[in-house]
């Protein structure tokens, strides 16, 4: 075994060598163990976590996942996703090895979830449930696609139910022309929530916004990054998606508002953030417009929502919605099916006709 004691000053310490991912030899080191027992169990970890065995905790499993996944998501995604694991799945799961762990053990957890309260004080909403179940899965989806565990116990469990389904919020034009009328006292807010509005932009996206990003003789916006507050840095990052860099065509209106902003900024660089707040300015705007213009709460994404009817409302198609606000068509039809007119009789109709010409030409 390879466990030694350092006789200077009387601790443990492991030395072993083991063969790296590009099949070279690595040398391992790790002192300062108060006892021979905690040496031997960090390298028994050490040796499963290398050759993927699954007979390692689900604790010690997240650690190897986090190698793996931490580098290919950005940092708020991954902050966001270890928060909810941290909190809702390792204090459950941690100490079990994950190959124990079976679809029963996953009920009892989601059961547990369910009677749960949140830092709200309220229970945990369905879809919040839905996102914490959707992290355990993805956990031993890895798991079983790269290190053999034989199957998933999440997946058979099934998901929280989500019958629960919750109601889409959005603001009538009719509200959001209250609601800014209450904020104008704020230059800096009803220009930021114009934008939110009339282009179905993200928060992140409006954050991040510079001077250069209008071209105010096309009337249009680049989107093409977005602003994040992480551990109390301001960090610019590439937008949600691929498909989130887009170019936006300002309708003239808002392109005149915009240019009466940059313009009144002094000493405004090309790169400077036209509005160097955070979300929480933004979310107190919110909570304030609504008070004095007395219309409904809805969060400040729900201003995305109330962007995209709008614009099914004027009868535009799921594609070029989808091309505007940087989702996917096929997102924007399936969350937004019920407000689509229905095309079902004039499909019958046209296949109607059809028949009948077919008919006739063969008569």
């Amino acid at each position: 075994m390879p466990v030694y004691k350092d006789n200077k000053n009387g601790t443990w310490y492991v030395s072993l060598w083991f063969t790296a991912w590009d099949g070279s030899k690595k040398k391992k080191l790790k002192r300062g163990f108060a006892t021979k027992h905690e040496a031997a169990e960090y390298e028994r970890k050490f040796h499963n976590q290398e050759q993927g065995k699954m007979e390692m905790t689900f604790s010690d499993f997240f650690q190897l996942y986090k190698q793996d996944i931490k580098p290919r998501l950005k940092l708020n995604t991954w902050l966001t996703k270890e928060a909810i694991i941290t909190k809702h799945i390792l204090p459950y799961f941690g100490n079990r090895v994950i190959s124990d762990i079976a679809a029963k053990d996953v009920i009892k957890w989601q059961n547990e979830l369910r009677n749960s309260i949140g830092d709200n004080g309220k229970p945990i909403s369905v879809q919040y449930l839905h996102t914490i179940h959707n992290q355990i899965s993805a956990i031993f989806n890895h798991a079983v696609r790269f290190y053999d565990l034989p199957s998933n116990p999440a997946s058979k469990a099934g998901n929280v139910s989500t019958s629960e389904k919750k109601e889409m919020q959005f603001w009538t034009q009719e509200e959001y022309k209250k609601f800014s009328e209450a904020i104008m006292d704020k230059p800096l807010a009803f220009y930021a929530f114009e934008l939110l509005y009339w282009c179905g932009i993200r928060e992140g996206e409006l954050l991040a916004l510079t001077s250069a990003d209008f071209d105010f003789e096309n009337s249009t916006l680049t989107i093409n990054k977005s602003y994040q507050r992480l551990k109390g840095k301001d960090v610019i990052t590439s937008p949600k998606t691929v498909k989130s860099n887009r170019t936006i065509k300002m309708p003239d209106f808002l392109c005149d508002e915009m240019r009466d902003l940059v313009s009144s900024l002094y000493d405004c660089k090309p790169t400077d953030r036209l509005f160097p707040v955070t979300k929480h300015f933004l979310k107190h705007e919110m909570e304030r417009g609504c008070k004095d213009a007395g219309v409904k709460r809805i969060r400040i994404h729900d201003i995305r929502h109330s962007a995209i009817s709008l614009l099914i409302e004027m009868g535009f198609s799921a594609v070029a919605i989808a091309e505007r606000v940087g989702h996917e068509s096929i997102d924007i039809t399936y969350r937004y099916a019920h407000m689509f007119p229905s095309t079902q009789t004039e499909m019958a109709d046209k296949l109607n006709n059809i028949r009948k010409e077919s008919e006739e030409n063969v008569g």
